[in-house]
C-alpha cells in the first residue's frame, strides 16, 4: 500500500501531522508493506527566494492578526509539538521560499533518501536556530547528512530549473485531488485524510485502506506460456 503526503517544510502542522502519522503507522500490523512518498505543496508559492521575514511578521500581514495572537498561536503549536516529542522553537524562527527544498526532495527521492531528508529539513526548521531560507551552505549541510551526495546536491541547488517541473507537478496534482491546505495524506489512491489528524485517526484510515484494497483480477489464459520458479515452459513439438 502506498500512502502520498502532500506537506510543506515551512507547515507547523505537517511537522506536528507527520509525526502523528509515524506513531501510527509504527503501530499498523502491516506497516512493512506501505511505501510512504511525500510530494510537494507550497503555501508560499512565487515567494522570491531572498524574501525571508520572521514568521510573526509572515502571520500578522497574512492573516491581520496581532503579534500577541500570532505569538500565543505558535505558543500553542509549541505545545502540540512537545506532545508528540518533538523540539519547536516558538520564538525567534523566519518564514521564507522552500521551492529549493522540494526540489531536493525529488532528487532524495531518486536516491532513496527522501524520508531522511524532509525529517532533517523539518527538524531544521522547526527546532534548530540557523536559518533554512536563501542558505544554499545549510541545505547542502543538510543534505549530506541525510545521505546524499554534496556534489549532487550543489548540482541541484546550482540549476534552479533542476525539479522544478516534477514540484510544479506534485501541486497540481494535489489540486486535483482536492487538497487545499496541507498536510494532505492519500491512501493507495482511494482515501484522503486532511490535516495532523490524531494518531488514532491516522490508525483507522490505515486499517480501512489496507481492508479495502482490492484483489488483482486475473484474466487467465490457459495454455499460454509463462515463467516461474522452476523454469521457463518449453513447446513440445
Amino acid at each position: 500500500m502506498r500512502v502520498e503526503i502532500w506537506s510543506d517544510i515551512a507547515c507547523p502542522w505537517c511537522y506536528v501531522g507527520k509525526a502523528r502519522f509515524e506513531k501510527a503507522l509504527a503501530e499498523f500490523p502491516h506497516r512493512d508493506e506501505v511505501e510512504v512518498v511525500h510530494r510537494s505543496f507550497e503555501l508560499d508559492p512565487g515567494r522570491a527566494k531572498d524574501d525571508v521575514q520572521p514568521v510573526l511578521t509572515m502571520l500578522t500581514k497574512k492573516y491581520g492578526m496581532s503579534e500577541v495572537q500570532a505569538q500565543a498561536g505558535e505558543d500553542n503549536l509549541g505545545a502540540q509539538a512537545a506532545a508528540e516529542g518533538l523540539e519547536y522553537r516558538t520564538r525567534g524562527r523566519d518564514h521564507g521560499s522552500t521551492f529549493d527544498m522540494h526540489r531536493l526532495l525529488h532528487f532524495a527521492k531518486e536516491h532513496g533518501r527522501q524520508g531522511e531528508l524532509v525529517q532533517l529539513m523539518y527538524e531544521a526548521n522547526f527546532a534548530e536556530e540557523r536559518s533554512v531560507f536563501n542558505d544554499d551552505e545549510r541545505l547542502v549541510e543538510i543534505g549530506v547528512a541525510a545521505g546524499l551526495d554534496e556534489a549532487g546536491v550543489r548540482k541541484v541547488l546550482a540549476d534552479p530549473g533542476a525539479y522544478a517541473d516534477e514540484v510544479r507537478a506534485d501541486e497540481r496534482e494535489a489540486a486535483q485531488l482536492g487538497a487545499t491546505g496541507v498536510p494532505f495524506f492519500v491512501l493507495d489512491r482511494k482515501y484522503g485524510v486532511s490535516g495532523a489528524q490524531p494518531a488514532e485517526a491516522f490508525g483507522q484510515a490505515l486499517t480501512q485502506a489496507w481492508g479495502e484494497r482490492s484483489p488483482l483480477k486475473l484474466i487467465d489464459d490457459a495454455g499460454a506460456e509463462a515463467c516461474g520458479p522452476d523454469g521457463c515452459a518449453v513447446p513440445q513439438h
